[in-house]
C-alpha cells in the first residue's frame, strides 16, 4: 500500500512498552514514540495516540505491587493518569505539538449521543492541529479493563474517526505461529483474512503488566479490518517501524483491510 493513503492514523501503545517491570516509566521508550508521532504529525497527518499504562504507572509511584482488586486499580489509574499526561505533554511540547487528554468508557462509544460527542471532540482537535491522547477511564469504569489493555478501544476509536491505519505497539513484534520463544516459532508477516486458524494461534498469550495479549490484538484487527482500516502489530521498542509501514514496507504483522467500498461505516449517529 502507498503511504499517501494513510491520512489518519491511530497508534496504540501498551503498558509493557511504557512501564518497566518495577512500575517506573520507560522514559526512553516514551521519548522515541513521541518523536515519531510528532514527525508524522508534522508531515500533515492526523494522529491519535491511545495509551495504556495508567494503572501500572500509579502502582509504581505508590509502590503497590498487588493490584488485582478493581477498586485499587481505579485508584491507581487516578494517580497514574496524571503522571502519564504530565510526561506526554512535556515530551510533545519539545517538538511543538499540542496534546489533549480524552478518557472514554465503553458506554461512551456505544451510546449514540456520547459517541457523537466523542467524534466531534476528536475531529475538532484535528482541526486545531492537536494530538488527542486517549485512554480508558479506569477510575469510573465498572468493568475490569473492558478493552483488553486498550487494543479494542484503539480499534473502536479508529472506526469512530474513519482512520486509515491502526498500529499496535506491542512487546511482541507481530503474530507468530507459536509463542515467540518456543522452538520453531515463525512470524506471520501478512494476514489477508482473520480465519479461525489465525484466532486459534493467538490464544494463550499474556504479559505481566498489561492485560491484553495476542487475542485482544486479533479482536482489534477484526474490528479494524472489517471497517476497511489497515492494521499492523509492531515491536514497541522500535516505533520508527511506523515509518516503514507508511512507506509501504511490510514489518511486524500487517492485516489487510476489507475494501471500504464493501463496508458500511456509520461511525456516528
Amino acid at each position: 500500500m502507498k503511504a499517501d493513503i494513510y491520512k489518519t492514523i491511530v497508534v496504540k501503545v501498551g503498558t509493557t512498552t511504557l512501564v518497566h517491570e518495577n512500575g517506573k516509566l520507560n522514559i526512553a521508550g516514551m521519548e522515541k514514540l513521541v518523536r515519531v508521532i510528532s514527525n508524522i504529525k508534522n508531515g500533515g497527518k492526523n494522529v491519535v495516540l491511545v495509551t495504556s499504562g495508567a494503572v501500572g504507572t500509579g502502582a509504581g509511584r505508590l509502590g503497590i505491587k498487588g493490584k488485582n482488586d478493581i477498586i485499587i486499580k481505579q485508584a491507581l489509574a487516578a494517580v497514574g493518569q496524571g503522571i502519564l499526561m504530565q510526561f506526554y505533554e512535556k515530551l510533545f511540547l519539545e517538538y511543538g505539538i499540542n496534546v489533549a487528554q480524552i478518557l472514554l468508557t465503553k458506554d461512551d462509544l456505544e451510546n449514540g449521543v456520547r459517541r457523537q460527542n466523542a467524534f466531534n471532540t476528536l475531529t475538532t482537535l484535528f482541526e486545531f492541529d492537536v494530538v488527542p491522547i486517549v485512554n480508558e477511564n479506569d477510575t469510573i469504569a465498572v468493568e475490569e479493563i473492558v478493552y483488553g489493555d486498550n487494543d479494542t478501544l484503539a480499534a473502536v476509536v479508529a472506526t469512530l474517526i474513519d482512520a486509515d491505519l491502526l498500529v499496535l505497539l506491542s512487546d511482541v513484534d507481530g503474530l507468530y505461529t507459536l509463542p515467540p520463544h518456543e522452538p520453531g516459532a515463525e512470524k506471520i508477516p501478512y494476514v489477508k483474512e482473520i480465519t479461525p486458524e489465525i484466532e486459534a494461534i493467538a490464544e494463550g498469550t499474556y504479559s505481566n503488566l498489561g492485560t491484553g495479549g495476542m487475542q485482544s490484538k486479533i479482536k482489534a484487527a477484526k474490528i479494524a479490518t472489517e471497517a476497511g482500516i489497515a492494521m499492523a502489530i509492531i515491536d514497541g521498542e522500535n516505533p520508527t517501524d511506523i515509518y516503514n509501514i507508511l512507506d509501504g514496507t511490510n514489518c511486524g504483522t500487517f492485516f489487510e483491510p476489507k475494501s471500504k467500498a464493501c463496508t458500511s461505516k456509520k461511525n456516528v449517529i
